[in-house]
């Protein structure tokens, strides 16, 4: 064996190799751990994913992000686990989307997209204006959805905006819309009307309250609160003053509801 050089040329590049790569490990090690690259700064920021520009956070806090900061950063520049560190920031309530970058050479870049709520989605949880639901304090009046499940919320949205552009002429919005297990159509108006649509030909419906709104209901809601209106008539309502109002009659036709 120890006459076989091409064997003994083999071994003895092999024993080189292993020294050249433990020396490149042992002074990496020593490199990662100079003070140049222990982690000085950390910048966080808002960016809207509708523009992509740097917005103000509004809700996430500095508290969050120092309780994240101390209990998430371990190592330092080189050794910081980027992917760790951004699902913490996603895991804060009003966190949409993180995005982590390194800034050479002691520096971490954090921004923070946050949820932009458009509406209470029931009692527990809000709805943003991606249609996604997520869950977050929240004291703000915003519109309230309510639906029989979640994925009714994409539909609900749709509506939402048709029902505004519908009421616009009477100068009314839509403060609560509940789509009912059986897809019949609710809409509370802000000032405080409820209109009950059924569940067919709900556009159609909401039009003829528009259209009769300034000849009609008007007048009887300057002197009474309207407590509902009954759409679900092929040719016409019925309007309910309120709970000590007995109900009165407002049809131009007759025929069963739906």
């Amino acid at each position: 064996m120890w006459n076989n050089y091409r064997l003994l040329n083999f071994i003895a590049n092999m024993l080189l190799t292993l020294v050249l790569f433990a020396a490149i490990y042992v002074f990496g090690l020593r490199v990662i751990k100079l003070p140049l690259f222990t982690l000085k700064e950390m910048t966080v920021e808002g960016i809207s994913a509708i523009h992509g520009e740097h917005t103000k956070l509004l809700h996430v806090t500095r508290h969050e992000v120092e309780s994240i900061v101390q209990s998430e950063v371990e190592g330092n520049f080189l050794t910081v686990d980027l992917d760790t560190l951004r699902e913490a920031f996603r895991e804060l309530p009003w966190v949409r989307a993180a995005k982590i970058q390194r800034s050479w050479p002691s520096g971490l870049k954090v921004k923070l997209e946050e949820h932009t709520a458009m509406a209470y989605w029931g009692d527990e949880a809000l709805v943003n204006v991606h249609g996604e639901i997520f869950r977050a304090p929240m004291d703000e009046i915003l519109p309230v959805f309510r639906g029989a499940t979640d994925e009714s919320v994409a539909v609900i949205i749709e509506h939402y905006v048709i029902f505004n552009k519908i009421l616009q002429p009477i100068h009314q919005r839509v403060a609560e819309i509940t789509l009912s297990p059986r897809h019949a159509w609710l809409v509370r108006l802000e000032n405080g009307t409820l209109l009950k649509l059924g569940r067919e030909h709900i556009e159609t419906r909401l039009k003829r309250y528009v259209s009769v709104y300034r000849q009609s209901i008007v007048n009887l809601n300057q002197s009474i609160p309207l407590g509902y209106v009954d759409l679900r008539y092929p040719n016409g309502f019925a309007v309910h003053m309120s709970e000590a109002m007995p109900q009165v009659p407002r049809k131009t036709g007759s025929g069963r509801k739906s």
